[in-house]
């Protein structure tokens, strides 16, 4: 572009304070960045900590694989981030119109070249069929399960609460327990006929579930142990460590969803679930430290929904064994008494019960010590 006669020293003043500006731009981004960089450092982050990127730390190997997989998807989406925007950066920076240098109003441009242009469209099928393959082998080992599980638990959801029962248990000394009751409706209603003969053929009767009522609900399980929170409780859920544990899950009404955050996993736990095609069993293969573990709702499920809480408390398989034999020797026991038999604090150390009257502020913080919930100078069987 020609310029007119006595605006060529305005375009170099013009040029000179654009370049001093792009200067100072980038000493301002650079001691952001530095202090950034010097905020962290300062803080103590723990490497592990900031490596998970948000994820809590695992306690199963599925939650460990699991981190892991999130883990290198985040600094892979970070260095292809990392090369996109130098890409950017660098073109901005050395290929921008500059005036009075050249004729052209625009730089050359570039167009048709194959081997990059095959190689930018090749490069994100790669990187796509990398992260499926691993997702995949992470999902299939999450998914898992077995057929001989050591711990059975059937988890029945409902507004807003929980209720566990033991179902089966396999001993360290190898002898079994059976808790399981029965199949059944928990509003002891009858259930209707679902069949009549007509002519000599079997026809069935229109109606949901069949035929029978919609208030029953006979996909839901009962046992001999259960444990069942309410409005002054929390109910806590004993688990062994270093066993395969399975979930059983359902609904009594609404759909819920059972979230252990250190897990690394949830899943919905749905009212009538083989009528809603849903798989609700999962397994873990093992918890591998104890401690205290809050558990939440996940689905919104009406008014206190962000109240539904439990706690998972992994015991060691010896204590486990302990807790289970004194609650089926005495049936009338509460669960705090049997946490306290076993020497565990006998309420939730990481979360408290809600109040239905809305007399507080809704929160929810710990009252123990998650990582350590046993009673100091306690032997089993001490306190009843």
């Amino acid at each position: 572009m020609k310029l007119a006669h006595g605006e060529r020293p305005r375009v170099r003043r013009v040029t000179s304070a654009s370049r001093k500006a792009n200067r100072v731009g980038l000493k301002r981004a650079g001691a952001v960045a530095a202090l950034g960089v010097g905020a962290l450092l300062m803080s103590g982050c723990d490497a592990r900590t900031a490596m998970r990127f948000g994820w809590p730390h695992g306690v199963t190997p599925e939650a460990t694989d699991m981190g892991n997989l999130w883990t290198w998807s985040v600094i892979a989406a970070l260095v292809m981030g990392i090369i996109v925007w130098a890409l950017i950066f660098w073109t901005i920076t050395f290929h921008r119109y500059k005036p009075g240098k050249g004729k052209d109003e625009f730089p050359r441009q570039t167009a048709y070249n194959v081997p990059l242009e095959l190689a930018y469209t090749a490069i994100p099928f790669v990187i796509i069929a990398v992260l499926f393959y691993f997702t995949v082998i992470v999902q299939t080992n999450v998914e898992k399960k077995t057929d001989d599980p050591k711990v059975v638990v059937d988890v029945t959801a409902f507004q807003w609460n929980w209720k566990f029962g033991y179902r089966d248990v396999t001993f360290n000394d190898g002898g079994t327990y059976n808790g399981f009751v029965r199949d059944g409706n928990p509003f002891d209603l009858e259930t209707q006929n679902t069949r009549q003969i007509h002519d000599g053929e079997t026809i069935e009767l229109p109606g949901p579930d069949g035929g029978r009522s919609n208030d029953v609900r006979d996909y839901l399980k009962f046992n001999q142990i259960e444990t069942v929170g309410s409005s002054a409780t929390i109910p806590v859920l004993v688990l062994p460590t270093s066993k395969r544990i399975e979930f059983d899950l359902a609904s009594a009404d609404v759909v819920h969803s059972f979230w252990v955050p250190e897990f690394l996993f949830k899943r919905d736990v749905m009212p009538f679930p083989k009528q809603n095609h849903t798989d609700n069993r999962f397994q873990i293969s093992s918890i591998d430290r104890e401690g205290a573990f809050v558990g939440r709702c996940a689905e919104m499920c009406g008014t206190y929904h962000s109240m539904m809480n439990f706690e998972v408390r992994a015991v060691s398989p010896q204590d486990f064994d302990a807790y289970i034999k004194y609650r089926q020797a005495r049936p009338q026991a509460t669960n705090a008494q049997a946490l306290q038999h076993i020497c565990q604090q006998p309420e939730s150390v990481v979360t408290v019960p809600f109040d239905t009257r809305r007399a507080t502020d809704g929160s929810v913080g710990a009252t123990g010590d998650a990582g350590n919930t046993k009673i100091a100078n306690c032997t089993i069987g001490a306190l009843q």
